[in-house]
């Protein structure tokens, strides 16, 4: 799909670069506040750093991910998308 995610590569504290398959590229904010359940493990930024694009995800070891349909709609809107 055009939205599958191509190339990701984290930024900065919380906040990751992406390209998806039809050119499109944009960044990606995490707010702390969106810290809870599975992405808590996210605080880590040693975990972060494992960010990997897994399948057209964006995901990390234990299966936690980022529907990627969500991020390019925001990302195609917006050029960033904040996770809140």
């Amino acid at each position: 799909m055009y939205w599958d995610v191509v190339e990701a590569r984290v930024l900065g504290t919380l906040e990751f670069a992406v390209t998806f398959a039809d050119g499109l590229s944009g960044k990606v904010k995490i707010l702390p506040t969106h810290l809870y359940g599975v992405f808590e493990k996210l605080r880590d930024p040693d975990f972060f750093k494992e960010l990997r694009v897994t399948d057209g995800f964006v995901s990390w070891p234990g299966d936690i991910d980022i529907a990627p349909d969500a991020m390019y709609r925001e990302i195609k809107s917006k050029g960033t998308w904040v996770l809140e």
